[in-house]
This record gives structure tokens, C-alpha cells and sequence, in this order.
């Protein structure tokens, strides 16, 4: 009885009990891949984030090198052809400002191969080409970032030829209250 009421009173008075941190450099350790010593597990989050930062720079931390001059082709031409669209757009808009100034002195490129009405379409579309042009260089900012993404997911995938098929008898329970029915079972494993 003395010994139950010494240990009471210990419960009672006793200094509360801390838990113990976690050591995070052991936890991370065992997060990494078997048979990568000293690697860190590959991030979709990091990839992601890099090419957000810099388009190009996701795809190259996934090992995905050859997307890089794809991406910036692509933006090399869509920057070419909304420079181009601008240029054309500006000269079709000052050609025809200069038409309907009433000043002799200006000359007009165009005189006799646009009427005005020309002028003021082939200047409504190529403003319209050039907006086109930096709508699909966002598309393929967005694109960029969701290959990286996707791509980093799938980085560690296992894509070997070691996919089984068995074919084995079961039992099928058809509804309750009745009796199973045997049958034929198809079992696909993927690893």
C-alpha cells in the first residue's frame, strides 16, 4: 500500500514529460531512395518552382535537356512574329494618319496599291496577330511549367517490362442469401 501512494504522489508531483524531438537530418536520411547514397529524393515542387522562375530551368533539373531549345524556340519565334506584327502594325497606322493629315508634303508608301479601308484592316490585323502572339507565349509559359511539373512526378516512375498476368479460379458471391458461383479470375500486377 506504502508503495502504491509513493508512486501516486510521484505521478502526482512529477515534472511533466517532454517528447523528444526528432532528429530531422535521420529522418531525411531514410527518405531518400535505396541505392542513392547521398542523393535527395528528386522534388516535382523544386522543378516546378524553377521553371516558373526560368522557363527551361524545371525540364533541366529533371534530365530533360532536350526540351530546353524546344521551349525557347518556341519563344524565339512567337517574340519574332509579335515584333513583326507591331512593326507592320505601326507603318500601316502612320500610312494612314498621313493619308487623311490634308499636309502635300507628306508621301505615302502606300498611294495607289491600299485604299484607306485597306489600311485600316491590315493595321486591325496584324494588332490583332501581335496580341495572338504574346497570348500563346503565356499558353507556352503555362505549358513549360506544367511539363516540368508532370515530368517531375513521373521522374522516379517505374516503366520496366516486369508486368504479370494470372490467370486463377475464384469465387464469385452473386447476391446475398445465395450460393457463391465458381468462376474465372484475371489478376493484372504492375510494378
Amino acid at each position: 500500500m506504502k508503495s502504491l501512494c509513493n508512486l501516486f504522489l510521484m505521478m502526482m508531483f512529477a515534472l511533466p514529460v517532454v517528447a523528444q524531438q526528432t532528429d530531422t537530418l535521420a529522418v531525411r536520411a531514410k527518405e531518400r531512395r535505396p541505392g542513392a547514397i547521398g542523393k535527395a529524393p528528386h522534388s516535382p515542387k523544386k522543378a516546378t518552382i524553377m521553371s516558373a522562375a526560368l522557363p527551361g530551368l524545371g525540364q533541366v533539373y529533371n534530365g530533360r535537356w532536350w526540351k530546353v531549345p524546344i521551349i525557347y524556340g518556341g519563344f524565339a519565334g512567337l517574340t519574332y512574329m509579335a515584333v513583326s506584327n507591331h512593326t507592320d502594325m505601326v507603318r500601316y497606322k502612320d500610312a494612314y494618319l498621313m493619308r487623311i493629315d490634308d499636309d502635300p508634303d507628306t508621301v505615302d508608301e502606300f498611294a495607289g496599291r491600299y485604299s484607306d479601308a485597306n489600311l485600316q484592316q491590315l493595321k486591325t490585323t496584324s494588332q490583332r496577330n501581335r496580341d495572338l502572339s504574346f497570348i500563346i507565349m503565356g499558353i507556352l509559359y503555362v505549358l513549360n511549367i506544367v511539363d516540368a511539373n508532370v515530368d517531375g512526378h513521373l521522374k522516379d516512375f517505374d516503366v520496366s517490362d516486369d508486368l504479370t498476368m494470372q490467370i486463377r479460379p475464384a469465387i464469385q458471391q452473386t447476391m446475398p442469401g445465395q450460393l457463391p458461383a465458381p468462376g474465372i479470375g484475371l489478376s493484372f500486377t504492375l510494378r
